[in-house]
């Protein structure tokens, strides 16, 4: 019995490996490092761009429009990298990185627009691609290890996202090495910059190649994987509209909009209305470096405390309440000013900015693992009734086969989703930028984050009870 080659998972995690205890980790070693180098040199360009490229709001607008590409790429994701593979679409992600950045080198409308919208695309494939692979790797590692899931998962997305964080710091230190000393404005020393990070990203591009595959393997295919049109049309329709008829993924969409708004705010918002005005444009790379380093200490710290539902409410209302305390600070107190507090206020700033983003980073997709994996066993005991009531006789690995495509499929849904309204909101905090002062901003952001947690609280209490009635009846 073949299976449809659009719900085929993304990655199977039963393929062979050379070593069941250590391929998991090498390959979370790798892929971690590869991201780190591609967004060393992403990361430090987006915080300039705004700057760097404002006339006519080139900058901004630019990355307004990539996230809308992104937000709208999100939506089929799932089927391009089923189509390409994990290893393949990982790869072919960072060229999206690669060419926007080459586009600043020559910064126009005609060079970054296109630019911006195929690094959308490219940015939804990476991103699906990064989260279920790196999902299948713990699950993987936790069942050959005999380890708890929960915590497994909590150390792989604690790992990971504690390394990609400190890409903050090594990017923006190289930018402000080489636009120090009154060079920010050069031409020369920007294009210095962009070859720099040009040649970082191809390394990354590189490493990328060295993943083990972990996709269904040729004999495992489906003998006719052509898709009809219509069939395409249903399967996308299926991706966007089913999840949300989930009321837990209506429940989690506010965490994942902050999650998103609370980036752009940092990227467009902070650095040029808090940041640039007390330290100047070249002390935008010394603020991010240290808004990098606190996001990636936290997200080390909140992933080894992960282990339980329990642990992630808590993680997330921690920093949630730094959050709510800088946004405060911005909309009541604070205001530019000389001195010694001028210029270690931003800095603060920057680091409890970063602390939350490592705190949110960490957790949703730690929660994402945690909760849908449960969920996916549920939804495989009426399944396999089924399978069993028609007398069809199936063995325990097509079984086991079959439970697994139901359970990528529904993680695949998930991270999908958080990438869509991720980039929603990211791309309404950039149009809206040049039109909303930053006291409004902070409003709207404080607004966002208590609706976030109500919501998420909600969602927790749900989630419990359930576990809790289904406990009690066992």
């Amino acid at each position: 019995m073949d299976v449809p080659a659009e719900n085929l998972p993304l990655v199977d995690p039963n393929s062979p490996v050379k070593s069941l205890k250590t391929t998991h980790n090498r390959d979370l070693h790798v892929l971690s490092l590869a991201f780190l180098l591609v967004f060393s040199a992403y990361g430090a360009v987006q915080n300039l761009e705004s700057t760097l490229n404002d006339e006519g709001d080139l900058g901004t607008i630019s990355l307004g429009i990539l996230y809308v590409s992104f937000m709208v790429f999100s939506l089929f994701a799932s089927m391009v990298v089923r189509k390409l593979g994990s290893k393949n679409s990982l790869i072919l992600g960072t060229t999206g990185y690669w060419l926007f950045t080459a586009a600043n080198l020559l910064p126009s409308w005609y060079t970054m627009l296109p630019a911006s919208v195929y690094m959308g695309f490219s940015a939804s494939i990476i991103w699906v691609g990064q989260g279920t692979y790196l999902t299948s790797a713990a699950c993987s590692h936790a069942r050959d290890c005999n380890l708890h899931d929960g915590t497994v998962i909590g150390n792989f997305n604690g790992e990971f996202w504690g390394i990609y964080a400190t890409h903050q710091v090594i990017g923006n230190l190289i930018a402000l090495f080489l636009l120090k000393d009154g060079t920010e404005g050069a031409s020369t020393g920007i294009n210095v910059l962009f070859i720099v990070f040009l040649c970082i990203m191809t390394v990354g591009c590189v490493l990328m190649c060295f993943l083990n595959r972990r996709d269904a393997t040729p004999e495992e295919q489906p003998k006719d994987s052509s898709i009809g049109c219509s069939a395409f049309v249903v399967s996308v329709a299926k991706s966007v509209v089913k999840p949300l008829f989930d009321i837990r993924v209506l429940l989690i969409i506010p965490l994942f909009a902050y999650s998103g708004l609370q980036q752009a705010f940092v990227w467009a918002e902070f650095t040029k209305e808090i940041v640039k005005p007390a330290l100047g444009e070249s002390g935008i790379g010394g603020s991010m470096a240290i808004y990098g380093a606190a996001d990636a200490i936290c997200s080390l710290v909140a992933g080894r405390l992960t282990s339980s539902l329990k642990s992630v409410t808590w993680i997330i209302a921690g920093g949630s309440l730094v959050h709510a305390i800088i946004l405060l600070w911005i909309l009541l107190v604070y205001s530019t000013s000389t001195g010694v507090f001028g210029i270690v206020s931003p800095l603060l700033m920057a680091a409890a900015l970063g602390v939350g983003d490592g705190v949110l980073m960490t957790q949703i997709n730690a929660l994402l693992g945690m909760l849908f994996k449960h969920d996916m066993r549920r939804e495989f005991v009426p399944c396999q009734f089924v399978l069993q009531s028609v007398r069809i006789s199936f063995t325990w690995r097509r079984r086991l086969r079959l439970r697994t495509i139901i359970e990528l499929q529904m993680l695949e849904g998930a991270f999908a989703q958080l990438k869509v309204w991720q980039s929603f909101s990211i791309a309404v905090i950039f149009f809206l930028t040049p039109y909303l002062s930053l006291h409004i901003m902070a409003v709207i952001m404080l607004t966002a984050l208590c609706v976030s947690l109500i919501s998420f609280f909600i969602l927790i209490l749900r989630v419990e009870k359930a576990f809790s009635s289904h406990r009690s009846d066992s």
